[in-house]
């Protein structure tokens, strides 16, 4: 079983040269480039050639590297994409998705532009629209032509437009979280948590990344370099867990276990589908160790 981990997913400014440097060095899962909200309009132009020419030339190691391009709603989002796709980064993440028919916009560019196939797309869902449609949404990713591979949540726009308060715990935002986590789930897409602002209150991060992870998300998305330790840790399966794993997998293994459903482990009853869960868990730690 392979398995891409994304604990840590490090938003980058594509305005900025030195930062997208430092990229090819962090111990992050992956970078994303970015040519939206974090680049002056007067800069996107001279952004959108930089990240492309980065992207081209590599370097980036083990690390996943995604291009945020421009709303679909903008004059800017067809030349990202023209200019980024043949640079062949891992992923191009489309802000503001709030209906599946947006994915027809962007396939029908990726296949004007001769993108290739291995270029996949991730979702930004940051609206109130994208919460109430995040099944039909999700749902694209049956199509294989679409490429929909990731939802990344983006709460400070969603926040921003339910004008709710981000709070300790998040108790407003959990509906949304967990609908589009069950959409992501259904559909076989990761889905990586928002960014958390306040980068003085270190545990506040580490208390919202590890009630991420407890939700289910596959990661988070972050605003520095400082945060991607903890991300990790928080993200990464622990020694415990994976020698557990290790053990239920060993079980079902037996000759003797081959065709059962549920077998008895260190007094309590476990399942097949604990095998499975056991087995995923092994690969992304395995995944994690071989990064070094």
């Amino acid at each position: 079983m392979t398995i891409r981990p994304r604990r840590s997913v490090l938003y980058m400014p594509g305005s900025n040269a030195r930062a997208i440097e430092k990229a090819r060095t962090l111990a992050v899962d992956a970078v994303i480039l970015d040519l939206e909200d974090s680049v002056a309009p007067q800069s996107k132009p001279a952004a959108r050639r930089q990240v492309a020419d980065a992207v081209k030339a590599g370097g980036f190691g083990p690390r996943e590297v995604v291009v945020r391009i421009n709303g679909l709603d903008t004059e800017w989002w067809l030349d990202d994409l023209d200019a980024v796709t043949h640079a062949k980064p891992d992923a191009i993440l489309v802000p503001k998705v709030s209906s599946p028919d947006q994915f027809d916009d962007v396939l029908e560019r990726l296949i004007a532009v001769h993108s290739d196939h291995e270029v996949r797309v991730w979702a930004m869902m940051e609206t109130p629209l994208a919460m109430l449609r995040a099944d039909r949404i999700a749902a694209a990713a049956l199509d294989p032509e679409i490429r929909l591979t990731a939802f990344v949540m983006g709460t400070n726009d969603l926040a921003k437009d339910t004008r709710t308060k981000i709070m300790p715990g998040r108790a407003a935002m959990l509906p949304w979280l967990m609908t589009c986590m069950a959409a992501a789930r259904a559909y076989g897409v990761d889905i990586i948590d928002g960014v958390y602002n306040d980068l003085g209150n270190g545990s506040g991060f580490a208390q919202e990344c590890a009630q991420a992870r407890d939700l289910g998300f596959d990661g988070k998305t972050l605003i520095h370099p400082n945060q991607i330790d903890p991300c990790n840790a928080a993200f990464s399966p622990a020694a415990e867990e994976v020698a557990q794993a290790k053990k239920i997998m060993a079980a079902f293994d037996l000759p003797e276990n081959q065709g059962k459903g549920v077998v008895a482990l260190d007094g309590r009853m476990v399942e097949r589908l604990h095998a499975d869960m056991a087995r995923r868990t092994v690969a992304i730690a395995e995944t994690i160790a071989g990064r070094g």
